[in-house]
């Protein structure tokens, strides 16, 4: 049964960039934390290249990639600022996932027995999950406690097989779809789709205002997943980290619409516009 609707408050661009705090002059890249991003398999690496890029475009501190063998000279070449890790088994693995503030994993990760022992892996740790995609297909498949802190981001269709429920139902019903997945999953949910929801026990929802038709392309998901994961990597309040990396994600979707047009706009255009999107102000 989906709970009762709760109102929500709208969340502005100028709400996101007023909670970014200012760095400090002497700030290194410690004082942002460590992403690790878990993807890419077989044929899958993209996904996980955008997540990654994301992330280090909103401030993530470090950003760490662990994936298939066949990836990991592509994602290099892409993003060198990156550290990327070949990943067989969970082991290969252990001492990063232990290290990271932040585990963001589910892009391009696959359903078979590879990405299982990851997600298993991931888990365990306890350390706080944004999870997207393949992941959210596994729990929904196989459900278990999330740890605190943790941050989900399904689309109509994830939401419907998390809940059990028909994705029509999901989408005539969005704010109580959003309440129900955050509160069955003890987590943070964002509903993506249009006027994406932010859902925490407790905590009033948001619906975020801004976004565009051309955002309805590949890899828009991973991108989002590696800005809330930056977010919460930099100290955060996930709750906060979420509903203000979806503002971003938004905002900087219409930075690209309003200079080429929603026809053709790709995620990693989304990407490269973010810094525009964050507060435009000295150090402090």
């Amino acid at each position: 049964m989906i709970a009762a609707v709760r109102p929500f408050d709208l969340a502005t661009l100028a709400d996101a960039q007023a909670r970014i705090p200012q760095r400090p002059r002497d700030a290194h890249k410690g004082l942002f934390g460590h992403v690790l991003c878990i993807g890419g398999g077989r044929g899958m690496g993209g996904a996980l290249a955008l997540c990654v890029e994301a992330a280090l475009r909103a401030g993530a501190g470090r950003v760490s990639a662990a994936t298939r063998a066949e990836h990991v000279a592509v994602l290099l070449a892409r993003r060198p600022e990156c550290m990327v890790h070949a990943v067989e088994s969970p082991s290969d693995i252990a001492e990063l996932m232990a290290s990271a503030d932040v585990i963001a994993i589910g892009p391009g990760l696959g359903r078979d027995v590879w990405a299982k022992s990851l997600l298993d892996a991931a888990l365990a740790t306890r350390r706080p999950l944004v999870i997207d995609a393949d992941a959210l297909t596994l729990i929904a498949a196989d459900p278990r406690p999330l740890p605190a802190g943790s941050v989900i981001t399904p689309h109509p269709g994830e939401a419907a097989r998390l809940l059990g429920i028909p994705t029509d139902e999901v989408q005539a019903n969005r704010e109580d779809a959003a309440q129900t997945l955050a509160d069955r999953y003890h987590c943070i949910a964002v509903l993506k789709g249009h006027g994406t929801l932010v859902a925490a026990t407790g905590e009033r929802t948001r619906m975020v205002d801004g976004g565009n038709p051309g955002m309805a392309s590949a890899g828009m998901g991973d991108a989002l997943t590696g800005i809330v994961s930056a977010l919460c990597a930099q100290h955060q309040d996930a709750f906060e980290a979420a509903w203000i990396g979806a503002v971003l994600h938004a905002a900087a979707g219409d930075a690209v619409c309003a200079m080429q047009g929603e026809y053709g706009l790709l995620a990693s255009d989304l990407i490269a516009a973010l810094p525009s999107v964050f507060p435009q102000r000295m150090s402090a």
